[in-house]
């Protein structure tokens, strides 16, 4: 059974006014960049305020604590990762291959600038695995990566789309973060980036050349000269 957040991450209240709104994004870049520069074990909401140019009274009346702040913008990032990757492979204009290509392009780029805030939600992200926002994020990203498959793989059968969709997933993110351990310039980031998406596609190529049951199809030999 999913536990759903206690009130200690939960905030307070929801802003409805435009001041509000303004100070809780005021808040909440600020907790991102304490975040980032202090990272997990130092951040508190006395940190935040000062950066914010708010009180902490103030902080307090959207966000009670600490965990508070940190499961927001935990949640935030599922959000914004989840709606680069949906936006990516649900555009049909495109061919499959090349959403797949500008998916890894982007995901690396975006990996590579939020570094430093990445790394440090990685420490508090155990907390919140199970919460109802990580769910929803995940059977999104599912659902989506899904389709796709579906649609570059259609004579496969889903014994063989569902795993190689989760590889592809899967070491995309682990790669992702492993390279944005350290400073890239833009052309390291494009050089790994093409790397990795050529790899991506001839894997899946491969895999079209199978049959549903994953068996490889073997061409008739060429005609003898």
């Amino acid at each position: 059974m999913i536990q759903r957040p206690s009130p200690s991450i939960s905030t307070r209240k929801q802003p409805k006014q435009a001041r509000a709104t303004e100070l809780v994004a005021a808040i909440l870049q600020a907790a991102a960049q304490v975040l980032a520069s202090e990272g997990a074990q130092r951040f508190t909401t006395t940190r935040v305020a000062e950066k914010a140019g708010v009180s902490v009274g103030s902080l307090y009346q959207y966000f009670p604590n600490k965990a508070a702040l940190l499961f927001r913008l935990q949640s935030d990032e599922w959000r914004q990762t989840t709606e680069l990757l949906c936006g990516i492979l649900d555009d049909v204009e495109k061919p499959p291959l090349d959403r797949l290509r500008i998916l890894v392009h982007a995901f690396t780029r975006s990996e590579c600038e939020e570094a430093a805030l990445r790394g440090a939600l990685n420490d508090a992200a155990p907390l919140y695995r199970d919460a109802p926002e990580a769910q929803e994020a995940r059977a999104t990203a599912n659902r989506t990566v899904e389709a796709f498959m579906k649609e570059t793989l259609p004579e496969a059968s889903d014994a063989v789309r569902a795993p190689a969709g989760e590889l592809i997933i899967k070491t995309l993110s682990a790669m992702g973060a492993d390279f944005s351990e350290n400073p890239r310039t833009r052309a390291e980031i494009e050089t790994y980036s093409d790397a990795l998406a050529d790899m991506f596609c001839a894997y899946l190529r491969s895999l079209g050349r199978q049959g549903a049951d994953g068996t490889r199809i073997i061409p008739p030999p060429a005609p003898a000269p």
